[in-house]
């Protein structure tokens, strides 16, 4: 899974550090056997212990993904096919993706695309990237993002989104909270692998927990999650509390070195 150089799915391993890139001209469309591939990528990556971040971008200069291959739905493939582990691309469903990923936004997301892009923890854009909900011009529902959206940018912003399909450029995305970073296109991988970097010599049960708390605790009133957090009842916070690192951590801190992360 992690040596991918030809097909509609590419992967580049340097370390800890996984990079995908959908690579399907004209618009990187996602059809169900490029989902179930991009499921069994990001699953492994999931799973394989040495691997510590994962990058996520378009092949192509003009688009990151445009969603749901509707050529490929017209042909046949269903709304509510089996895309695979993960669901739609892969990552909107797989549970227990306790590591960070970072989506490298090099143009037009769209749709399904747009979902996925928001399945990341943190999205850095070219400054040429656009993003839209069109699916009401195709008779279809935004799903994932009717569920993710409101709860991640303001509600009416949002809904506009959903209701009217109106496209919102790199600085807008900035403005309203889904981009984190707008770069010059052509530093846009350059500044995502130095970020990648950067995560990858973080402490990996500390992401781990926290991506497990923020997921578990997104539904959960403010006092219960906070009761579950002291009473150790998150597992990801049971094993860090019980591991070397926490104490490496802590010597580190107390010998003024940098710590050296084991995952253990």
């Amino acid at each position: 899974m992690f040596d991918l150089t030809e097909g509609p799915v590419k992967t580049r391993r340097e370390g800890g550090i996984l990079e995908v890139t959908l690579d399907r001209p004209k618009a990187n469309a996602i059809d169900m056997i490029t989902s179930r591939l991009m499921g069994e990528v990001f699953q492994a990556f999931r799973d394989e212990k040495d691997l510590r971040v994962a990058i996520i971008t378009g092949g192509g200069e003009k688009f990151f993904c445009a969603g749901w291959d509707l050529k490929a739905a017209a042909d046949g493939d269903p709304a509510d096919a089996d895309y695979g582990v993960g669901g739609f691309g892969g990552l909107q469903e797989l549970r227990d993706l306790n590591k960070p990923v970072v989506a490298a936004v090099n143009g037009i997301c769209c749709g399904g695309g747009f979902e996925f892009a928001i399945s990341a923890d943190i999205i850095i854009a070219a400054d040429h990237a656009s993003f839209a909900l069109p699916e009401i011009r195709s008779g279809t529902i935004a799903d994932a993002a009717s569920i993710k959206l409101p709860k991640r940018i303001p509600y009416h912003i949002a809904m506009e989104m959903l209701l009217t399909g109106r496209w919102l450029d790199a600085e807008e995305g900035h403005r309203w909270g889904f981009v984190n970073r707008i770069v010059p296109a052509a530093e846009l991988m350059q500044q995502t692998w130095e970020l990648a970097r950067h995560l990858e010599s973080g402490p990996p049960l500390v992401y781990a927990a926290t991506k497990e708390v923020v997921r578990e605790a997104e539904n959960m009133k403010f006092q219960d999650a906070l009761n579950r957090i002291t009473r150790r009842q998150f597992r990801g916070i049971d094993v860090l509390y019980s591991s070397e690192d926490q104490l490496e951590g802590a010597r580190a801190f107390a010998e003024k070195r940098d710590p050296v992360w084991k995952g253990q």
